[in-house]
């Protein structure tokens, strides 16, 4: 049952709340799921939940809310039919690079312990994989493991500091931040920004400045960020809802 003909029947019959308890919780876990969606911008996802059924809900919560990965992105899009292939060849060919594209797919599916497993045995064939490495560093500062992922992440962007086109760079200055080398990690954005016009680096920035007390510059970067974001293309907007959803946040507190 949709959450709006629920919704209908409650505001005609209250009494109903008592006789279904099981669909009235069924119902707050729809709403929830509606409100979040609409909050995070995925409103064709907002309208779907109001008006199916528990089903749409619960696949939202279980593919968007619990994703640990938003706002991070590898190139490429990956499928059941994809993993069973690596898989595949896994099992006959043993090769770094199977390794390293299942890590990517079960990075993508927010699956980490997985991923660091199979960019773990990526390395372990080919140890000089500059990919297999950035992503892992990647992998490791999602779970946590700041000092570990720097370690990974510092030696790929001295090598090539635009790889990945500048997300190992933002990915090595936040785990910068996070282990307190605050410094350097500006540094590593402004050299991103040099290049790329990235949200995400914008708002981290703007993160930084705020902690250093500087909150003219944050402002500037904020701003960017959202100005940049009305004129850019619909792909590039949908890939930077997340960033600037966080920076409208930051400029609202900063005004």
């Amino acid at each position: 049952m949709s959450l709006a003909i629920v919704i209908v029947d409650l505001l005609s019959n209250p009494g109903w709340l008592i006789s279904s308890p099981f669909l009235i919780i069924s119902a707050i876990f729809q709403l929830w799921m509606a409100i979040d969606a609409f909050r995070r911008g995925e409103t064709m996802w907002g309208f779907i939940i109001l008006f199916f059924t528990g089903f749409a809900a619960l696949f939202y919560y279980l593919t968007i809310y619990r994703s640990q990965t938003r706002g991070f992105e590898f190139p490429g899009a990956f499928t059941r039919k994809k993993k069973r292939e690596l898989e595949a060849k896994i099992h006959h060919l043993d090769k770094a690079h199977h390794y390293y594209e299942l890590g990517n797919l079960y990075f993508l599916q927010g699956k980490l312990p997985k991923a660091a497993q199979a960019f773990e045995a990526s390395l372990q064939r080919d140890a000089t994989d500059i990919d297999a490495r950035a992503h892992y560093g990647q992998c490791l500062l999602r779970m946590g493991k700041k000092a570990e992922a720097l370690s990974y992440l510092e030696p790929v962007c001295r090598e090539n500091p635009k790889h990945d086109y500048g997300h190992s760079l933002m990915s090595c200055a936040e785990a910068l931040a996070e282990t307190g080398k605050r410094d350097l990690a500006i540094l590593c954005l402004l050299q991103v920004l040099d290049s790329y016009l990235y949200a995400r680096a914008r708002v981290q920035l703007a993160t930084l400045y705020v902690a250093a007390g500087e909150k003219a510059k944050a402002l500037e970067q904020v701003t960017e960020a959202i100005s940049e974001d009305h004129h850019a293309p619909g792909f590039q907007r949908r890939r930077d809802r997340f960033w600037v959803r966080k920076a409208k946040k930051i400029y609202r507190q900063l005004r």
